[in-house]
């Protein structure tokens, strides 16, 4: 047999709907695993900012707190920063408030996510 021939025969052969299934497939897993890896880090960034008020007791406006992670940076580049949006989102769900200048703190002292 000819290296040729051998080289033909190891391969398999696929259509080009198969191709096409594969690779639609392919599309979709990723998209869902890259959907659940943001879904985690929020998740971990809303657990953090909740425990890093309660370790500061802010609790209140007068005990509220400046948090160097909640302004957003848009020259940093690099890994995408979740705790301004996840910030965000806590202060519209009520959980955690912003006073004027600036300052955070917990609406909700008994908070589970």
């Amino acid at each position: 047999m000819k290296y040729k021939d051998y080289y033909n025969y190891l391969q398999v052969k696929m259509s080009e709907t198969t191709e096409f299934i594969l690779g639609i497939g392919a599309l979709i897993l990723v998209i869902i695993l890259t959907r659940r890896y943001h879904a985690w880090r929020f998740k971990r960034a809303y657990i953090f900012i909740i425990d890093d008020l309660k370790n500061k007791g802010a609790y209140s406006a007068h005990s509220a707190v400046g948090l160097p992670y909640a302004k957003r940076n848009l020259l940093k580049m690099g890994l995408r920063r979740h705790y301004p949006q996840a910030l965000d989102y806590l202060i519209l769900e009520n959980i955690v408030a912003k006073t004027e200048d600036g300052r955070y703190y917990l609406i909700q002292k008994n908070v589970s996510l």
